[in-house]
């Protein structure tokens, strides 16, 4: 991997890091809580392999919301677009990313995507193998084949931390059992997710992975097609609709790039056909959102003219 620091984009981290006081870590799961708010770091990683970047990159964290794209691509590819999509709907929420309301409202026991909890707890139930420890195994794998770093691991202190306060999540799928639109056993599931959102990697791993998806499935060093283009083109589309909360008309507006935020801090975001972006920033907004890591995509976006719109 070619990777050298930028000094531009150090001069826009620095800039965005001015509004990391107004935002705050995530404290409902207790492990995430330890983060530093102050912090910030950015990568970029282009289509030929060479990456630019600033701030701590090597400083590992969870994938939290971000890993909803991994499995939906994995669950796509597995059972196709026709079969996951009669579980799980394709419309943005306005509402935030836990809320039950929808599945009573909209289409009883239905979640309206794959990005809000219910939708992905769907599509984590559809992840293969015989066992918990297969199914999370299953998707780690594909991950790291994802990132081309085999170290990618899970945190435990994370996952555990998570599961033990899962009850919101818990209560969806039964909701969602009760209309069988949630198939699997609920604890099975639980833990499988709680482990999905806590595999943990650091800044550059998490661009090289947006650039697979920049690069329609194809990976920048293997040049192996890891993912079918038109599914690369689902999961692009679902991070441009309902990627980042349901701030993601404000964020298509002000920015227009498909990007998926977790409430960890990190961001993945990519500009088609070049670059895929990764960036670690745990203050977030009222949102969930990385208040420094939106505002440092503005400025990178506003520079570079980076909207596909």
């Amino acid at each position: 991997m070619n990777c050298r620091c930028n000094e531009e984009l150090e001069y826009f981290v620095k800039e965005a890091k001015k509004v990391t006081k107004k935002g705050k870590v995530a404290s409902y799961i207790p492990a995430l809580a330890e983060a530093s708010g102050d912090d910030l770091s950015a990568a970029v990683y282009y289509g030929d392999g060479t990456c630019l970047y600033a701030g701590d990159v090597k400083k590992v964290f969870t994938l939290q919301s971000i890993s909803k794209v991994l499995s939906l691509a994995l669950v796509l590819m597995d059972h196709g677009p026709n079969k996951v999509f009669q579980y799980v709907g394709k419309e943005p929420t306005g509402d935030p990313f836990n809320s039950i309301i929808k599945l009573e409202t909209d289409n009883p026991g239905k979640p309206l995507n794959p990005m809000i909890n219910a939708g992905a707890l769907v599509v984590t139930s559809m992840i293969k193998g015989t066992s918990s420890a297969d199914k999370i195994e299953y998707l780690l794998n594909f991950v790291r084949t994802l990132a081309n770093d085999q170290s990618i691991s899970i945190c435990q202190r994370v996952s555990e931390s998570e599961f033990e306060t899962s009850m919101i999540n818990r209560s969806m799928c039964y909701y969602m059992k009760e209309y069988e639109i949630f198939r699997g056993e609920v604890e099975e599931v639980i833990d499988i997710y709680t482990k999905q959102c806590a595999i943990q990697m650091n800044s550059l791993d998490l661009a090289k992975i947006g650039s697979v998806f920049a690069l329609n499935g194809k990976h920048p060093e293997t040049g192996k097609q890891i993912i079918p283009t038109d599914i690369a083109r689902i999961c692009k589309t679902f991070m441009v609709t309902c990627g980042m909360y349901n701030a993601s008309g404000e964020f298509a507006i002000k920015i227009g790039i498909p990007a998926k935020s977790g409430v960890s801090g990190g961001i993945m975001g990519l500009s088609p056909n070049q670059f895929g972006i990764g960036i670690f920033g745990p203050a977030l907004n009222e949102k969930g959102n990385s208040i420094a890591g939106i505002r440092l995509l503005e400025l990178l976006s506003a520079n570079y003219n980076l909207s596909i719109f």
